[in-house]
């Protein structure tokens, strides 16, 4: 095929708009990138200037690290415990919230409102409420008779805590996004099955969950990845403790870069996690995708 002056001018033109957007990226994403690779196989000085050649020196000790290891074991109960927990509160909500009531959209402008907190704002608002002494949460526990935890000292309850805030931060994300596929699916298919005999739970199951699982996967990717990348809540709540029970990741990279000054073991680290991300975004494309049912 051989192209004329005209798919070359429209090929000029379609580069001309992407010029902008490729500059942005190569100065944010792709060079950044790159220096981290290139640091993860040197030693630093604490000004962060090159050293001496590490070679895989520095992957060899970050894998064999227990602290590492604890870092993995942090991430993955932290996400274990926010993604699936988040997305399928959202979902409930958002059936919910898309019943045809008087004055529904006040309740979904509350619902979704946690969309316009910043994570340090939000974290604030919970560190009050995990108080042991003052808080709010352990108050309303002692009135049913539950003796609340301290949740922020205990190892096992830390990792709780930041993921209920974490749960609370990506609430009005999810809500928004479930309540816009719910909105966006046929009225006709829910008479059909109400004719069909299908009701409560068999069409929720049958029928809501299968026609918003685009929106379901489009979740389970992005909060996925955030969690990840979650770092705000952890620094305010724990900062890593107690016991690095919720130093995750992006904390300890945090940590060996700017308080123990190792920039490329801290690159090292980043490397390990960008890996990680791509995946279990690769997995879940693979994998779950192949359940979402698309109109």
């Amino acid at each position: 095929m051989r192209w004329t002056a005209r798919d070359a001018r429209g090929f000029g033109i379609g580069v001309a708009y992407l010029v902008p957007s490729l500059v942005l990226f190569t100065a944010f994403v792709f060079i950044p990138l790159g220096r981290t690779i290139y640091l993860s196989f040197f030693y630093t000085r604490q000004s962060g200037a090159i050293s001496t050649f590490a070679g895989l020196d520095q992957y060899t000790d970050l894998l064999a690290s227990p602290i590492f290891h604890s870092g993995l074991l942090a991430t993955a109960l932290f996400v274990l415990y926010t993604v699936p927990v988040g997305i399928a509160l959202g979902l409930v909500l958002a059936v919910l919230l898309n019943q045809r009531l008087r004055g529904i959209n006040v309740f979904r402008t509350l619902m979704s409102s946690t969309i316009a907190i910043s994570a340090s704002v939000g974290s604030i608002i919970w560190l009050l409420l995990f108080n042991p002494s003052l808080g709010l949460l352990n108050f309303v526990l002692s009135l049913i008779g539950i003796v609340g935890p301290q949740w922020l000292i205990q190892p096992n309850t830390a990792i709780i805590a930041v993921s209920i805030t974490t749960i609370w931060l990506t609430l009005g994300t999810n809500i928004i996004v479930l309540l816009a596929g719910l909105q966006g699916v046929p009225e006709e298919i829910y008479e059909a099955a109400h004719l069909d005999g299908a009701h409560g739970a068999r069409l929720f199951t049958r029928i809501t969950v299968p026609m918003v699982s685009p929106s379901l996967f489009f979740l389970l990717v992005v909060d996925t990845i955030g969690v990840l990348q979650a770092f705000t809540q952890i620094h305010l709540l724990t900062r890593g403790g107690p016991v690095d029970a919720t130093r995750a990741l992006v904390y300890s990279i945090y940590l060996d870069a700017f308080q123990n000054f190792q920039f490329g073991y801290a690159s090292a680290e980043a490397v390990i996690l960008f890996l990680l991300v791509l995946t279990l975004t690769v997995v879940q494309f693979r994998v779950v995708e192949r359940r979402v049912h698309y109109q």
